[in-house]
């Protein structure tokens, strides 16, 4: 499923119009990345929760010349399903 195919699966279960569907996905997914950015996690009972996870600096190795590199630490954001939500998909 894409972007135009759950803005169209929204507007039909909510029963609103798809231009209204595509305003609250684009504020939904606007919101989650503001708080990320300011270091918050959204937490959804049921559903999950989205947070930022922070990475160490570690050494690699350059496959193609086997010399070590560094890795910089860096930030990634990660979803974690709930457990009403992983029960669903079973």
């Amino acid at each position: 499923m894409n972007k135009t195919e759950l803005i169209a699966a929204i507007a039909d279960k909510a029963g609103i119009a798809k231009k209204d569907a595509d305003k609250a996905l684009a504020a939904f997914i606007e919101t989650v990345t503001e708080e990320l950015k300011a270091g918050g996690k959204v937490q959804l009972v049921g559903f999950g929760t989205f947070e930022v996870k922070e990475r160490a600096a570690r050494t690699g190795i350059n496959p193609q010349t086997k010399a070590q590199i560094e890795i910089p630490a860096s930030k990634a954001p990660v979803f974690k399903a709930g457990n009403t939500f992983k029960g669903e998909i079973k």
